[in-house]
């Protein structure tokens, strides 16, 4: 068996274990802080809306060797008809200029300040595409409405499948994955495209999907709990989410590497600029499920459920019970209290004896060996050997 293979079965069996539940302090604080960031740049720089959502104009047109951001963005403003800053982005072998929306003269204008930028054969090499904000905001909206659905959707299903501490538990983990995904998406100020809002609602399905597995271990480890006084139910959910925190990992593991080929080779090195959109979606989204599942979600459940008053009553007989077996081992412990031996033989009987024991504890007799018995009064010693007939 892998070394993983070994150290999934111990966890399986208990006889490792990481203390994650217990830990949920350092989890909130570490998500806390995230998200703080992440509001605070959502109300500071907002999010970078693609030309889907705000409108405007875009103008496609080839490159050639040593071009660079700044040319690109010159060939543009230098027409002099472009008033705000355009969004230049490298397709391959080609640039995509984004501005405001322009009327067909200003169009034209471009066209031509590019034609002789870049010295192309003529003006329709520059290929302009206007789009409105009105189907940005249609797509908006459906994908709101889409969201609102799914939720409740599993809201119900987890209510009726499991319980709706687990509901709520999982709900605020996906708010949580969502919150931080668009907050990266303000800081590194990454275009919102529609690619953009496909991915966030997938990322909402991997979330999940890692939450309930991670919950169907909970439930069954907690299914008879308080017949017992073995554990409480935060060592119990502790439990099951160690139980599948190899699953889960590798899941996810498996689930980033092709997304992150292509974030960092497609987009990053290769230059495919149209798959950055959905390649950082699905992997912040994606990282921040995986994360959300083992951290956030399990322990906002053991929190909800020890609220209730059979698991506080359980956790006092837990409790107990490790204080009595405690203080039971500690009574059958041997005395050492590292003191000298002063060995005493008893007269009248080599075969006898008696250690003293003289330590910090007082005094202690030992006796080793066979006891000799009291001689009874008035009987006469006999000597060693055989009787005489």
């Amino acid at each position: 068996m892998s070394r993983l293979g070994n150290i999934g079965g111990r966890l399986h069996r208990g006889e490792v274990s990481l203390d994650f539940v217990g830990r949920q302090k350092t989890w909130y604080a570490i998500s806390g802080l995230i998200l703080v960031v992440s509001i605070v740049s959502l109300l500071t720089l907002g999010l970078n809306f693609g030309v889907e959502f705000k409108g405007g104009t875009v103008f496609q047109f080839p490159g050639k060797a040593g071009t660079t951001t700044s040319d690109a963005r010159a060939a543009v403003t230098d027409s002099g008809v472009v008033k705000e800053d355009p969004i230049v982005q490298k397709t391959g072998t080609g640039w995509r200029v984004q501005t405001e929306s322009l009327t067909s003269d200003n169009v034209a204008a471009v066209q031509r300040s590019v034609q002789k930028k870049f010295a192309l054969s003529k003006p329709d090499d520059v290929s302009p595409q206007t789009v409105g904000a009105s189907w940005g905001k249609d797509i908006s909206g459906k994908a709101l409405q889409g969201l609102v659905i799914f939720l409740i959707a599993i809201i119900i299903y987890l209510s009726i499948a499991f319980e709706w501490r687990m509901a709520a538990a999982a709900i605020i983990a996906l708010a949580h994955d969502i919150l931080i995904t668009i907050g990266v998406y303000s800081l590194v100020q990454f275009e919102v495209t529609p690619s953009s809002v496909v991915g966030l609602l997938t990322i909402l399905g991997y979330s999940l999907y890692d939450t309930v597995v991670v919950f169907d271990k909970v439930r069954e480890n907690t299914r008879s709990l308080t017949t017992s006084n073995t554990m409480t139910y935060s060592q119990a959910a502790n439990l099951g989410l160690n139980q599948t925190l190899v699953r889960s990992i590798n899941t996810s593991v498996i689930a980033l590497l092709p997304v992150a080929g292509l974030l960092f080779i497609g987009a990053g090195i290769m230059g495919a600029g149209t798959l950055k959109d959905l390649a950082l979606v699905l992997f912040v989204g994606m990282l921040a499920g995986a994360y959300s599942s083992i951290c956030i979600a399990t322990p906002i459940l053991a929190d909800l459920q020890e609220r209730q008053a059979k698991y506080r009553t359980l956790a006092k007989r837990v409790q107990a019970k490790a204080t009595s077996a405690k203080r039971r081992s500690k009574v059958a412990e041997p005395v050492d209290d590292g003191g000298d031996e002063v060995q005493d033989t008893v007269p009248g009987d080599e075969d006898a004896e008696e250690t003293t024991s003289v330590g910090a504890g007082g005094v202690r007799l030992v006796q080793q060996g066979p006891r000799q018995q009291p001689r009874r009064p008035g009987a006469k010693g006999r000597p060693s050997g055989k009787k005489k007939r």
